[in-house]
């Protein structure tokens, strides 16, 4: 049994030698114990090796700590603009509530204010609460989430208002479509009106239509130039109305240019400016109207024969049965066609046109004698023959009919004038002096005539702000 346990000690003596020697040589390593030949190298070596670790340590270390602050920075500007999205989308619901407000006090609907109130008041508390967590720094744990319901709240908001504006505008509509059938209504009973009185006219003899082939020079009468001048004055205002519609088209200035027309002018409404523009076509178109054919060449005459009232009359009864167009062409050379150039000429400016059509061909056309077939011209050249009719009208009566206008200022007087805007005559409520009230011309939209002791009144434009002076 000795025998047989001493070779194992042997051998587990041979084994911890070898341990030990391996740990030894293990220690040496680490620590630099080499051979003399290569000592000094590899101890340079394992310093350096040992630096470079610990720089990668540090600059891992220095790259967390940024990363941490990029983050947390990225994260509270995400709560901030959550916070925004919310702050808006608050604002938003408070406007749709109080909009339905609004709608729900006409018609009186007491629960939509009800709803609307409450809905106001709620939202208000949540801008307060928004304000007290800015204040306190209590941002969102869930910032997404938070900038989506958001976007869907503003959302709804925004459709709740516009369906409120879309309910008020079909409202406006309806009243709308009421108030013309009424208007409809009112102008066709008006309009049956005047039809009926027109035929107990006509039966009694009263009324002359100056259209009427049978009429003669021997049974012309003050009547005819009334009824005429009527005529007259309706194509006048729809080249007013066509011409301000150039003009708008044009993106003219409309007040602008009334008040170049006519300046310091009071209007009681806005569309009363359109009576500047009849003013100015009618200054332009009536001027010279005492001249036979507007024109000096026969001024010289201080007396007229009854062969030139009866070649007034023949040119009135040969005109008024053409149309303007066939009567130029036939004629081009006309004195008719000379008063239509000129006319053109002097009312449309060439800075007028050149805003109408972005050209002058037009003029350029006119100037050679020539009307092209625009809506212009053709309204123009309806308005220039009644007024070539009225002239030669006006020639034909012994004594002729003379022309006179109202100066700016004038006292009012239903002798001579007729004024064109009944809301001059409504008191304002809270002038106590009635006599400095009263309207004063302000100018003349279409002239007057006399014809022998008869005057035929002129229709004017009244406003307050006019100086007034006697009538002369």
């Amino acid at each position: 049994m000795m025998e047989s346990v001493k070779p194992m000690d042997v051998a587990s003596g041979k084994g911890k030698l070898r341990r030990t020697f391996a740990k030894v040589i293990n220690i040496k390593k680490l620590t630099g114990v080499v051979p003399e030949d290569n000592k000094v190298e590899r101890v340079k070596k394992s310093q350096e090796n040992v630096t470079f670790d610990k720089d990668i340590v540090k600059n891992a270390a220095n790259l967390s700590e940024s990363f941490d602050k990029l983050e947390e920075e990225y994260e509270k500007r995400l709560a901030l603009e959550a916070l925004l999205a919310k702050l808006f989308a608050t604002i938003s619901s408070i406007k749709s509530g109080y909009a339905q407000l609004q709608y729900a006090q006409s018609p009186y609907d007491p629960n939509g204010i009800q709803k609307s109130d409450n809905l106001v008041v709620a939202e208000l508390k949540t801008l307060s609460e928004l304000k007290q967590s800015f204040l306190k720094n209590q941002l969102d744990p869930n910032p997404d989430r938070t900038l989506v319901l958001a976007e869907i709240q503003e959302l709804k908001s925004l459709l709740k208002t516009y369906e409120i504006m879309g309910k008020k505008l079909e409202c406006q509509l309806k009243l709308k479509d009421s108030e013309i059938i009424f208007l409809k209504e009112k102008f066709e009973e008006s309009m049956s009106q005047n039809k009926l009185m027109g035929k107990r006219l006509n039966q009694s003899g009263q009324l002359c239509n100056p259209l009427d082939h049978n009429l003669h020079l021997s049974a012309l009468n003050p009547t005819h130039f009334v009824t005429y001048l009527h005529h007259t004055v309706k194509p006048i205002r729809g080249f007013v109305k066509l011409m301000v519609d150039q003009m708008k088209l044009a993106a003219w200035d409309i007040d602008m240019a009334a008040d170049a027309i006519q300046p310091e002018v009071f209007y009681y409404k806005q569309d009363h400016k359109c009576f500047a523009f009849e003013h100015y076509v009618c200054n332009v178109m009536f001027e010279a109207f005492h001249l036979p054919y507007f024109s000096n060449e026969s001024s010289s005459k201080k007396k007229k024969s009854k062969e030139d009232k009866a070649m007034f009359f023949e040119r009135f009864t040969e005109l008024r049965s053409m149309k303007p167009k066939e009567y130029l062409a036939s004629r081009p050379k006309s004195r008719f066609a000379r008063f239509c150039r000129g006319k053109y000429l002097q009312l449309i400016h060439p800075k007028m046109e050149e805003a109408f059509f972005g050209h002058l061909h037009l003029r350029n056309q006119v100037t050679a004698g020539e009307f092209p077939e625009t809506s212009l011209c053709t309204a123009f050249l309806e308005m220039a023959k009644r007024v070539w009719l009225l002239h030669c009208l006006a020639f034909s009566f012994d004594p002729e009919a003379s022309i006179f206008q109202v100066p700016k200022g004038c006292r009012f007087s239903e002798v001579y004038m007729k004024s064109v805007a009944e809301e001059a005559f409504f008191s304002p409520e809270d002038d106590g002096n009635s006599s400095e009230s009263e309207p004063g011309v302000a100018f003349t939209v279409v002239p007057g005539f006399r014809i022998g002791k008869t005057s035929i009144q002129c229709e004017v434009y009244l406003s307050r702000s006019c100086q007034r002076h006697p009538i002369r």
